[in-house]
């Protein structure tokens, strides 16, 4: 298995060797060491660590969460802040970083090897939800796929061909999106924004922050619900989705 890469930013020089010495212990790789957020930014994208443990208050014009926040967006590197202060000002500016932990000054070993395993795991979990999703919608992309009238989804540890006249309803579920056929439904990692973009709207209609139905299965509509052949299931119509739904039925 081969060693992880880290890069270490702290301004510190005593303390920088320190972290560097215990790393090594710990059987880390060193790709590169930094005392100002202008150079680990620039580190990070050209040494590709796999993570990147950040002291927060660094001397320059940057600070660590300036940096953290430039590395998270350019480069999808996971950060670990190193810092001496925990209060509620300085915790909460860095948790717009969105950083994979918080490492106290002066710390142990352990914590230091604790917290980027978790971090590497949980940077590992997030990647493969995004391989997942852009695995989804792959054909969808694809004009061609799209005029072919299917999406693959993945279904346990398979990809499961899916037509598009078989999907009955999609419905959003907190941080997962839900595909409905007549007997069997599909749980996704997406947003009901990628999935309302990516669908095509020529036989998809969204009638619900919450649910995007397919036009020809539509049996009824009595405001504020509708229902859909076969399913015995009442579906909402939010107000904001009204005007665009009675455009996209066929009126006699």
């Amino acid at each position: 298995m081969s060693k992880i890469n880290v890069l270490v930013v702290e301004d510190e020089s005593i303390v920088s060797k320190d972290i560097q010495h215990s790393l090594k212990k710990l059987g880390y790789n060193i790709v590169g060491s930094s005392a100002t957020a202008e150079k680990a930014i620039e580190l990070a994208k050209s040494e590709h660590p796999d993570v990147v443990l950040m002291d927060i208050m660094l001397k320059g014009e940057m600070n660590g969460i300036k940096a953290a926040d430039e590395i998270r967006k350019s480069c999808a590197i996971p950060v670990i802040f190193l810092t001496a202060y925990a209060d509620e000002s300085t915790l909460s500016k860095a948790k717009v970083t969105e950083p994979y932990g918080y490492i106290l000054k002066p710390f142990k070993e352990i914590d230091l090897h604790t917290t980027i395993e978790m971090a590497i795991y949980k940077h590992g979990r997030e990647q493969e939800i995004v391989k997942q999703r852009d695995l989804l919608f792959s054909l969808v992309e694809n004009k061609d796929a799209n005029e072919q009238g299917y999406v693959f989804v993945k279904s346990n540890s398979k990809l499961v061909k899916l037509k598009n006249e078989d999907i009955y309803y999609i419905e959003a579920l907190k941080d997962y999106v839900v595909i409905h056929t007549l007997k069997t439904r599909y749980t996704i990692h997406s947003t009901m924004k990628d999935i309302d973009a990516k669908m095509g709207k020529e036989k998809f209609v969204r009638v619900h922050r919450s649910f995007i139905v397919q036009l020809s299965r539509i049996a009824t509509i009595e405001y504020p619900n509708l229902t859909l052949e076969n399913i015995d299931k009442s579906i909402p119509i939010g107000g904001s989705y009204r005007d665009d739904l009675n455009k996209r039925i066929k009126l006699v």
